[in-house]
């Protein structure tokens, strides 16, 4: 993991195409902005985690089987 301090209004980018801004430190709070492209899915962590547990959650049910009559 990389580390590293920044101070408000200060920003890194990530692959030319991602930049995270300090926009504001209040006591132990740090409010992030982040830009990058609308293809691109940006989550806080909770958020995410729970998508990832949907989606596995949905993968483990079998597709209800059809079959033709003749």
């Amino acid at each position: 993991m990389l580390v590293l301090s920044r101070k408000k209004n200060e920003s890194i980018v990530i692959n030319n195409e991602i930049t995270i801004v300090v926009v504001e430190i209040r006591g132990d709070k740090v409010r992030l902005g982040v830009e990058a492209p609308r293809e691109v899915p940006v989550h806080r962590r909770e958020v995410y985690d729970a998508i990832q547990r949907n989606n596995h959650d949905g993968q483990g049910i079998e597709p209800t089987e059809h079959t033709e009559e003749t």
